[in-house]
């Protein structure tokens, strides 16, 4: 392992975590190792033990690092990665990069549309939508929260038995004849509730990704609406940009 240069200008805690960061990339430390406890990493770098646990903490909370309760601190995998110029669906995607997904439902009810569903889906005040809350799991592993929003004139008869096992959008495509053709998405940072880092199985207050997103037709009517919450240190968006 490289050794902190204590005459350069950087803070320690901050090279001993590219330091780390270094041996992850280049695959000397790689996923499900156990990476050096505080203890020794203050002994070899001679460092105070502040400065080895703001290091490893920083590392934890970008997804590199993750600890077990009385094992020790070990290299995460890579976080999973999707490209948001793509509507593409949850399950969709994570199949497509041949990840075992589960998916379980929360809940499923109708209820009255809110201003604000009335707003995003294009709605009478008299229309009633399908409520769908689910959290999505990859490789056995809490990844994300998802509540999504069907105006039920679209998909009369809509059930979650059809559900189980599916894609919502391979449902509402194949058995509703809603052919999806473009979405429209916000990305912002939240800090997750405790409720949501429960279900995720995440430390309380942690950073979190919060995605809005309306779906639509080919004639522009936008048939579904959603909010999903991604866990900030297993996840990761790729945008692709095209120079004009």
């Amino acid at each position: 392992m490289k050794k902190i240069n204590k005459q350069s200008p950087l803070p320690r805690y901050y090279q001993l975590k590219e330091i780390i960061r270094d041996m992850i990339e280049n695959e000397v430390l790689k996923p499900g190792d156990l990476v050096p406890t505080e203890r020794e990493l203050c002994k070899y770098h001679e460092i105070s033990r502040m400065t080895a646990r703001k290091a490893i903490t920083e590392l934890v909370h970008e997804g590199m690092l993750f600890r077990e309760q009385g094992k020790g601190t070990f290299v995460a995998k890579p976080k999973v990665k999707q490209n948001v110029s793509e509507l593409i669906g949850f399950t969709e995607e994570m199949e497509k990069r041949g990840l075992r997904v589960e998916t379980k439902l929360l809940n499923f009810s109708i209820k009255q549309a809110t201003k604000k569903l009335i707003n995003q889906l294009q709605i009478e005040s008299s229309d009633r939508v399908f409520e769908i809350f689910r959290l999505r799991v990859v490789e056995g592993e809490p990844y994300a929260l998802e509540k999504a929003w069907i105006p039920e004139k679209y998909a009369k008869g809509f059930s979650e038995d059809e559900l189980r096992g599916n894609s919502l959008y391979h449902v509402l495509e194949e058995k509703y004849g809603l052919e999806l053709s473009h979405g429209k998405q916000t990305l912002e940072p939240i800090i997750l509730t405790a409720y949501e880092s429960n279900l995720l199985g995440v430390p309380e207050d942690m950073l979190g990704l919060l995605f809005e997103r309306r779906a639509f037709t080919n004639d522009n009517t936008p048939i579904e609406f959603t909010k999903s919450v991604y866990r900030s240190d297993r996840y990761k968006f790729e945008i692709t940009l095209n120079r004009l």
